[in-house]
């Protein structure tokens, strides 16, 4: 009896396909790989961008004391340098940016010729953008020595001068992620006649 042929079957190109889908897993990979690197480039451009613009356009608050009132004034003689008054008035806070500014406590201090006469204490807070907000402040201004070379001259003049200073730490903040520091300083001089218990000439820098 004679024997069948043996069949034999091709087989299916199982190592090519698998070749293959290798490959494109692989070219699938560094696209996506690529378009990551982009996205990062892009992200990190415009990070970069905004911060240059936000270094250009940020602006410096302004920090002020304005024009206010005295009362209760008591004066020595030009032998006894000496004086006691009440000084009324407001600071402003300027913020000419487009996001606020938060400040710290801060003190204003008072002088009559390079001596501390007052302080003010303010208390943290915020200037909102584009905008001034005002503190109504009060304080006891009183200086007393037992020689002052320019104390007789002031007092014949019936002028007394004064200068108030301080340093307004704190943070703009724009876009509401970025933050920079800024601290403007109250650099002020006014004068006080004796004769009309007003306030003449306040000039700040």
């Amino acid at each position: 009896m004679a024997e069948n042929p043996q069949r034999v079957y091709p087989m299916a190109p199982a190592a090519n396909n698998g070749v293959t889908q290798s490959k494109s897993d692989l070219e699938s990979a560094t696209v996506q790989s690529e378009e990551l690197r982009r996205r990062k480039k892009m992200k990190y451009l415009t990070c970069g961008v905004a911060f240059a613009v936000f270094q250009t356009i940020l602006k410096s608050p302004k920090f002020r004391v304005r024009p206010g009132t005295l009362e209760n004034i008591t004066v020595g003689s030009a032998n006894s340098p000496s004086f006691s008054m009440r000084f009324n008035s407001q600071l402003r806070v300027k913020n000419p940016n487009f996001g606020p500014f938060k400040y710290h406590n801060t003190a204003i201090t008072f002088a009559y010729r390079g001596t501390p006469v007052g302080e003010i204490t303010i208390h943290k807070s915020k200037a909102n953008l584009l905008s001034t907000k005002t503190i109504d402040v009060s304080t006891q201004l009183s200086f007393s020595s037992t020689g002052n070379e320019e104390w007789s001259s002031d007092i014949s003049s019936g002028v007394l001068p004064l200068t108030s200073s301080s340093k307004l730490n704190g943070k703009v903040t724009l876009m509401f992620i970025m933050k920079k520091k800024k601290s403007p300083n109250m650099n002020c001089t006014v004068e006080v006649v004796l004769a009309s218990q007003a306030i003449r000439n306040l000039r700040c820098n």
